[in-house]
């Protein structure tokens, strides 16, 4: 393990430390959602933490092992040693690529979100493919989903999808999905059976607490409620429960029709305004910052990041990495993680150089 490894662990059990000086407060538990917060963040650095000592000790043993061995000149334990490093080196591998995860909000949960580029319903029904592909990878991984927004097209398809994806690292991960996403295909909804090529974006946001240095001034806020459209029931249809809140110094827009609750829903679509003109911030900032380098931010939002080819040929490569694969059904069916995680090492390459 390599010194800078070993230097950030040490900085998360100071963090830990940290956390659990916080807890022991007499107050901790006035604000019951910051302190439920800190708690999982808690029992997330004690878990990392204590996979770190368990391989410490892993790696004392075998130290022990390989000394004894050659004390006694004894190569009867060769295949022990040998297989020892090899789950100990797995170990490592699996602990330095999460410290790659350095970013402020990686470790918090996602908002992701799916638009259709121009083409209508051909356009719209590759957003219900990448919507379904995205569900799949998140249960692979164990993450929690919560349908945001879901507009049904016209004639098949989705306008519109916005999901909130809880567990551990799903921002880290899914911000290497942002940008544009190209499908070439057999049209099913063309009569003549013709090749189209289709866009849709895809948007990623960390979520952020209320806690956090994002302050919303309610006077800059426009509320709207309206009646949701599409499934969802007798009761969603029949009240004006859906919310659509208006940013005005940004001019962002957030909105959510899925509870049947006017006050959740309202809940819901200030969490997301709070992703969303956070993000915008950061853009920001992260322009002013490529001024005053001479330089232009990489921020990859509207390029073209992947292509799914179904037609002549079945291929879908990343054209950031270069990763490529045959086995499209497999890629549809949310095995991304070759893609996520050569583009994650990329960058934590480009970012050491």
């Amino acid at each position: 393990m390599n010194v800078r490894s070993i230097f950030d662990l040490t900085s998360k059990q100071e963090e830990l430390e940290k956390l659990q000086e916080e807890a022991s407060a007499p107050d901790f538990w006035n604000d019951s959602q910051h302190a439920q917060q800190v708690t999982q963040q808690i029992a997330f650095l004690r878990e990392e933490t204590g996979q770190y000592q368990k391989l410490h000790a892993q790696l004392e043993d075998l130290h022990l092992l390989i000394e004894l061995a050659i004390e006694e000149n004894d190569e009867t334990v060769g295949e022990e040693i040998s297989a020892d490093l090899s789950t100990v080196s797995t170990q490592i591998e699996e602990i330095e690529f999460k410290l790659m995860f350095d970013g402020e909000h990686d470790y918090n949960n996602a908002i992701l979100s799916i638009h259709p580029g121009a083409g209508g319903t051909e356009s719209q029904d590759w957003v219900a493919m990448l919507l379904r592909m995205y569900l799949r990878w998140c249960e692979g991984r164990s993450y929690r989903t919560e349908t945001i927004e879901l507009t049904p097209g016209d004639e098949a398809g989705i306008k519109s999808a916005i999901v909130l994806v809880t567990g551990e690292y799903a921002y880290g991960y899914l911000r290497a999905e942002a940008g544009i996403h190209r499908l070439v295909r057999l049209s099913p909804f063309d009569f003549n059976n013709r090749r189209h090529t289709s866009f849709a974006a895809v948007t990623v946001s960390p979520e952020i607490s209320d806690t956090a240095d994002v302050e919303i001034d309610p006077a800059d806020l426009r509320v709207d409620f309206y009646r949701s459209g599409g499934a969802g029931g007798q009761h969603v249809n029949r009240t004006d429960s859906a919310v659509r809140l208006t940013h005005l110094p940004t001019g962002i827009v957030a909105q959510c029709q899925n509870e049947r609750s006017q006050h959740k829903n309202r809940e819901i679509a200030m969490k997301v305004l709070r992703s969303r003109v956070y993000e915008h911030y950061q853009a920001e900032l992260n322009e002013e910052i490529a001024k005053l380098q001479g330089a232009r931010a990489d921020i990859n939002f509207g390029s073209q990041i992947r292509s799914y080819v179904f037609h002549p040929y079945r291929l879908v490569k990343d054209l950031r990495t270069g990763v490529e694969t045959g086995n499209v059904d497999a890629v549809m069916d949310g095995k991304l993680d070759a893609f996520i995680e050569s583009y994650l090492k990329q960058k934590q390459g480009a970012a050491r150089d």
